[in-house]
């Protein structure tokens, strides 16, 4: 069983930045592909970005050009940059990892989601 841990979450202004982290299971991380997704009260989960075992990165449309993904495997986290926050960013974000690897990515893991609040 693979345990995905998010941290980072919080309460932040309009135009603001967070920055959340996943810490992720040692030895296998850096094979697998990571993701990033959101789920936003009565709302479907959509993706936000994912990145490969070999750091290629997609974004939604909605959030290229704010924010970044990135994974530093010597520490086993992937993490999401979120500059320029908006209120629709409201939601929980949820990390999830392939441990396959594939790319496009089949999500096989969730974490349980850090919270993620923009007043306006």
């Amino acid at each position: 069983q693979v345990q995905l841990v998010e941290s980072g979450g919080g309460l932040v202004q309009t135009g603001g930045s967070l920055r959340l982290s996943c810490a992720g299971p040692g030895r296998t991380f850096s094979t697998y592909a990571m993701g990033w997704f959101r789920q936003a009260p009565g709302k479907e989960r959509d993706f936000v970005a994912a990145i490969s075992w070999t750091s290629t990165a997609y974004y939604a449309d909605s959030v290229k050009g704010r924010f970044t993904i990135s994974r530093d495997n010597a520490k086993n986290t992937v993490y999401l940059q979120m500059n320029s926050l908006k209120p629709e960013d409201t939601a929980v974000y949820l990390c999830a990892a392939d441990s396959l690897g594939r790319w496009p990515p089949k999500y096989d893991y969730w974490g349980q989601g850090t919270q993620v609040t923009v007043s306006s």
